[in-house]
């Protein structure tokens, strides 16, 4: 590290890592005022599915080793594809 930090005075990640384990960043500097953006809007959707269905969902995707939200996005893209080709 050819700087040192402004407020440890460090030299190396070593001395970095000593110097904030003895101290809190609520040591130094005061609150500044901020302004940011944040979109809390999901970008998920939820659709009920029959309980016989949800659990050959889940027994499928177990086997081929991925989660059933990959599972059921990769089905149902597909579906869309074919129905897209045939229209």
């Amino acid at each position: 590290m050819p700087d040192k930090t402004t407020i440890s005075n460090a030299t190396d990640y070593r001395e970095i890592g000593e110097f904030w384990d003895a101290h809190d960043a609520t040591e130094y500097g005061g609150q500044k005022p901020a302004e940011f953006h944040i979109d809390i809007r999901s970008h998920r959707h939820y659709f009920a599915i029959d309980g016989q269905l949800c659990l050959k969902i889940r027994q499928i995707a177990n086997q081929r080793g991925i989660s059933e939200e990959v599972f059921l996005n990769t089905i149902v893209r597909e579906k869309i594809d074919q129905t897209e080709q045939t229209s």
